[in-house]
C-alpha cells in the first residue's frame, strides 16, 4: 500500500516570517523614534506597514489552517508562532482603536477655553496640527468628557507658585523651549515645553501659565498634539496629571491646599 507524504504548508512558513518581521519592525521604529532617529510623520506610515504586514501574517496563517485541516499538511509550528506574533503586535492598534472611539476627536486640550495659553510655535512645520481656537462643540466636548481639565487658584506669593512649577516640572522629560523665567519682577509668565506620549512618543506642545489675579496666582496650563486627528486622551491626561502633582507640591511645601 503506498503512503501518501505530508506536505509541508508553506502558507504557515511565511505567516511566522511575515509575523516576525512585523513585530521587529515595530519594535525598531518605536526605539527609533522614541530617541529622535525617525522623524513622526515616517514613523506613522511606518506605523501603517506594520499592521498591514500582521494582517497579512493572519492571513497566510488562515491558508495554512486550512490545509492543515483539509489535507493534514505539517507546518503547525510555524503557524501558532505566526498567529500569536501577528496578534501581538496588532494589540496596541486596537487598543488605539478602542480609545478613539470612546475619547472625543479633540487634539487640543486646555484649562482655559476662552483664552488659551499661548504655545511656542518656533519649531512646528507646515505638516504638523493647526492651531486654532476651540469651536464651541469642540469647547463643549472637553467640558463633558475632561471635567478634571481645570485651572487652579492658589492663595501664596508668585514666586513660591513658580518654584513650586519649576519642582515639578524638573523629574519630567519634557524638552523646555526657553530657559525657565524668572520670578523677579514678573505677575504672568508662560512655560513652553515639548512633550512626548508614554509609549508612543509622540509629540504635543505644551504651555504653562502663571499669572497674578488680585490676591491669587492662577496656573493655566494647556497641551496640543503635532500630529493625529485625535490624541485618545492623551493631553488631558497629561494636564490632570501635572496640575494634580502641582496640588500636592503646593500642600506639602507651605501646608495648604489650593483655593476654591
Amino acid at each position: 500500500m503506498e503512503i501518501t507524504q505530508r506536505q509541508t504548508s508553506r502558507a504557515a512558513g511565511w505567516s511566522r516570517r511575515t509575523g516576525a518581521f512585523s513585530a521587529v519592525l515595530l519594535l525598531t521604529v518605536l526605539v527609533g523614534h522614541r530617541y529622535d532617529l525617525v522623524e513622526t510623520p515616517a514613523f506613522l506610515w511606518v506605523l501603517g506597514i506594520v499592521a498591514l504586514l500582521a494582517a497579512v501574517a493572519l492571513l497566510f496563517a488562515g491558508l495554512a489552517f486550512s490545509r492543515l485541516w483539509n489535507f493534514g499538511d505539517r507546518g503547525g509550528r510555524d503557524l501558532t508562532v505566526g498567529t500569536l506574533l501577528a496578534l501581538l503586535v496588532l494589540v496596541p492598534y486596537g487598543v488605539a482603536a478602542y480609545r478613539a472611539a470612546t475619547y472625543p476627536p479633540l487634539r487640543d486640550i486646555s484649562t482655559d477655553l476662552e483664552d488659551p495659553p499661548m504655545l511656542d510655535t518656533s519649531t512646528r512645520t507646515g505638516d504638523m496640527n493647526a492651531l486654532s481656537p476651540p469651536t464651541p462643540g469642540e469647547q463643549r466636548l472637553q467640558t463633558e468628557t475632561y471635567p478634571l481639565v481645570t485651572g487652579r487658584s492658589y492663595n501664596l506669593p508668585f514666586d513660591r507658585v513658580l518654584e513650586a512649577v519649576e519642582t515639578v516640572l524638573d523629574p519630567r522629560d519634557w524638552q523646555l523651549t526657553a530657559p525657565f523665567p524668572d520670578a523677579n519682577g514678573q505677575n504672568e509668565v508662560t512655560i513652553g515645553a515639548l512633550a512626548k506620549s508614554f509609549i508612543l512618543g509622540l509629540p504635543a506642545d505644551v504651555a504653562i501659565r502663571v499669572a497674578e489675579d488680585g490676591d491669587a496666582i492662577i496656573v493655566d496650563m494647556r497641551s496640543a498634539s503635532r500630529y493625529g486627528r485625535y490624541d485618545l486622551g492623551d493631553n488631558a491626561a497629561r494636564i490632570v496629571d501635572f496640575l494634580a502633582e502641582l496640588d500636592q507640591e503646593v500642600a506639602g511645601q507651605v501646608g495648604t491646599a489650593p483655593a476654591e
